[in-house]
């Protein structure tokens, strides 16, 4: 009821608009026998069966008669029945003669609906989209809403209109004045009924309807669906609450939610865990922003979907964060999530949320009921504010060459129920000619997450000291004799990953702690060494010598010493004159260009030990210890490759306390010692010998030619008859 005055159900119009032309027939001109002249309408005049007209003026819906697929009008004339169609039927002239004409089509109105019926659930959002499309006019269009309950004996009820405030009846005004019950625009020939939640009541068939903006009246100017309402049997719940129940970074986090309905109709259930709040991908530094983010879902069809937020589709991947149905009871289902290593991101609020779904007669699925269930409130401790790395002893370590160097590292503040793996590295940093604050950091020893133990670039140490976990959080390392090369600063440095007890190679680590500096400092004694390489007397080497090199070590010090010895040589450097204009000299004398110095190559090598060792240089290599201090460095059958700068290295080696041998760290090298190679006699010989032969024999081939050639000339002058 609307104004005191009950509104009479609408006709709808479907008539095929057409303009026919008649040429002269018989003296008739003009439509045929029976056939009106359609007549244009004023646009926004109403139309005899158009809403809200008085019952007084209602006019019959002319009859028809089906015939083989089409309807025959009150005028004999055939055309299709569906609303909406614009196909002109033949129209034939008086006395059943053909008349000649020419048949012109009009644009006409359609209204489009969603075909029905469509279930929806009580309690939830009902839309309904409407379009208008053939018409003429403004391109935004009007739309009025009608419900046909199945109750009302066919009476229309009006829900809701675009250009009427008061249009809705005395069921539905409150509704439209609070905004449940509304239409929202989607273009201006598209809009859409929307129920905010929906009633058993509004069961029954919708019908939407479009005034007219057109010159004449064409087409259908409205469309209905069937619409049912069934009852809300979404259910949904969880196990147990995260709330007030802190967790450290790297921990596992399982939750479980049960979902059911209870339908005749054939509806399909999604289940989704997501979770609030925490700061947003994007955001600035510090910023919290309150988003909401799907974690993982199992789709109305059971597959499996990560969100796309954060992290959650790479963690998925990685088998972090999994989603399991399971069979309950009383049919209702159990669903599993687990998120294997918690991140500090993870921090939020954390809901499970089921949706009810069904396949419409389109074949389009719809959500036709969702439910979510908080599940709590989740706060993730970071691990690098709870953890803590110390070496000992602290300050400075100080002794003796030989002594034993012990360092230990603890590690606290992890949870007892930590399954993150360590990875923990001895580093040092400094020499023995410094005090640690320079030099390059160095990896001196590591225990990886699986407790393998490995050296750094010092391999000779794995004999000499060890690294082991002597307990919970606490890890040794042991260099059974300490050597000046050990002076330094040691760190421990402990890296972590959060929730992986095993990582591979390829995963980084969630974050690095390093302890104080322990300063280790060796007490050495002084040395003094010196070298002198020179080459004896004798005659000029020649290619194919040998060639003898003798290197003079002096040692000045306190107890047993013992020297490492190598020789290096170097090319003989070639300077290189700068030329101008096309390598002509210029007046000025040219300067040189200073030589790139080459890496020195190392020829052989006596060990502390008495221990000679050669490397292959294309020439058969010797070198041997004369006497205490001298040695000696034999190249045999020497080659042009051998010639260059000889420089002679020695180190000194100390005795510790314990009896081994370490680097004092004392070394010293000789000046370069420079070997030519000349060219032997039969060399120089051998060019002469070669330019002479090889003129003997061009003269004699000379010769010959000339003396054969002349002969051959003389016997051909006998031969002619005289």
């Amino acid at each position: 009821m609307a104004g005191g005055r009950p509104r009479e159900k609408p006709r709808t119009a479907s008539t095929v608009m057409a303009v026919w032309v008649w040429p002269l027939v018989d003296g008739f001109e003009g439509a045929p026998p029976g056939r009106p002249h359609p007549l244009p309408a004023p646009k926004g005049s109403r139309l005899p069966d158009q809403r809200h007209r008085d019952a007084a003026h209602a006019e019959p819906r002319p009859s028809r008669a089906r015939v083989g697929g089409l309807d025959r009008g009150h005028d004999g004339l055939l055309s299709r029945s569906s609303a909406g169609s614009c196909t002109p039927a033949p129209c034939w002239g008086h006395g059943g003669v053909r008349q000649q004409r020419v048949l012109q089509f009009a644009v006409c109105r359609d209204v489009s609906l969603p075909p029905g019926p469509l279930y929806r659930v009580a309690g939830f959002p009902l839309s309904l989209p409407c379009a208008v499309s053939g018409y003429e006019g403004l391109r935004t269009q009007d739309f009025e809403w009608f419900l046909y309950r199945e109750d009302a004996g066919g009476r229309q009820i009006g829900v809701v209109s675009t250009r009427d405030q008061s249009f809705a009846y005395a069921p539905f005004q409150p509704r439209v004045r609070s905004g449940e019950v509304r239409v929202e625009r989607d273009s201006g020939d598209r809009a859409r009924l929307v129920l905010q939640r929906l009633r058993p009541e509004d069961q029954g068939k919708y019908e939407c309807y479009t005034p007219s903006t057109d010159s004449t009246y064409q087409g259908n100017y409205s469309a209905s669906v069937a619409v049912k309402v069934i009852p809300d049997t979404l259910q949904i719940s969880y196990s147990r609450s995260i709330t007030g129940q802190p967790m450290a970074e790297g921990a596992e986090l399982t939750l479980t939610c049960s979902a059911s309905i209870q339908s005749q109709q054939h509806t399909h259930l999604s289940v989704t865990f997501g979770k609030r709040g925490g700061p947003a991908s994007g955001s600035s530094a510090g910023g919290e922003v309150s988003t909401v983010r799907e974690i993982i879902s199992i789709d109305r069809v059971l597959g499996i979907a990560p969100g796309h937020g954060g992290s959650y589709k790479k963690r998925y991947d990685d088998g972090e964060i999994t989603l399991e149905k399971r069979k309950g009871e009383a049919g209702r289902d159990t669903y599993l999530m687990k998120m294997r290593a918690l991140q500090p991101d993870d921090t939020g609020s954390y809901f499970c949320e089921a949706t009810q779904w069904i396949l419409d007669p389109d074949g389009e699925w719809q959500k036709i009921a969702q439910r979510t269930l908080d599940i709590g409130n989740l706060t993730v401790q970071r691990l690098v504010e709870s953890l803590s790395v110390a070496s000992s002893p602290r300050g400075e370590v100080t002794l003796q060459p030989g002594s034993p160097l012990i360092l230990t590292c603890d590690v606290s503040g992890l949870p007892s129920v930590e399954n993150s793996g360590l990875l923990v590295q001895w580093m040092k940093r400094g020499s023995v000619s410094s005090d640690g604050a320079g030099g390059v950091e160095v990896e001196v020893v590591r225990m990886n997450p699986d407790g393998v133990v490995s050296w750094g670039d010092d391999l000779s140490r794995s004999s000499g000291g060890s690294m082991e976990k002597v307990a919970e959080g606490r890890y040794s390392l042991k260099l059974f004799s300490a050597r000046p090369s050990d002076s330094g600063v040691f760190r421990c440095a402990v890296s972590v990953y959060a929730g992986r007890s095993n990582p591979g190679p390829s995963i980084a680590a969630t974050f690095t702690q390093r302890s104080e500096g322990v300063l280790v400092r060796l007490k050495t004694k002084e040395v003094l060494v010196s070298t002198v390489a020179a080459l004896p007397r004798g005659p000029l080497l020649k290619r194919g010598s040998t060639i003898t090199l003798i290197c003079n070590v002096t040692v000045t010090t306190s107890g047993p010493t013992q020297i490492q010895l190598k020789w290096l040589q170097r090319p003989i450097p070639e300077p290189v004159i700068k030329r101008r204009r096309g390598n002509r000299p210029t007046e000025q004398p040219p300067a040189a260009t200073p030589p790139v110095e080459a890496p020195p190559r190392l020829v052989a090598a006596l060990t502390y030990e008495g221990m000679a060792r050669t490397y292959d240089n294309g020439s058969e290599v010797s070198v041997d210890r004369l006497s205490a201090g001298s040695y000696r460095l034999r190249v045999h059958s020497a080659t042009l490759e051998d010639q260059g700068l000889y420089v002679c290295h020695a180190e000194v080696w100390g005795r510790d306390l314990q009896g081994g041998w370490y680097n004092t760290g004392a070394t010293a090298e000789s000046a370069e010692v420079t070997v030519y190679l000349y060219a032997r006699v039969s060399d120089l010989l051998l060019i002469p010998l070669v330019i002479g032969v090889s003129s003997a024999l061009f003269v004699g081939i000379v010769i010959i030619a000339t003396v054969t050639c002349c002969f051959m000339k003389r016997l051909e002058r006998q031969r002619r008859p005289k």
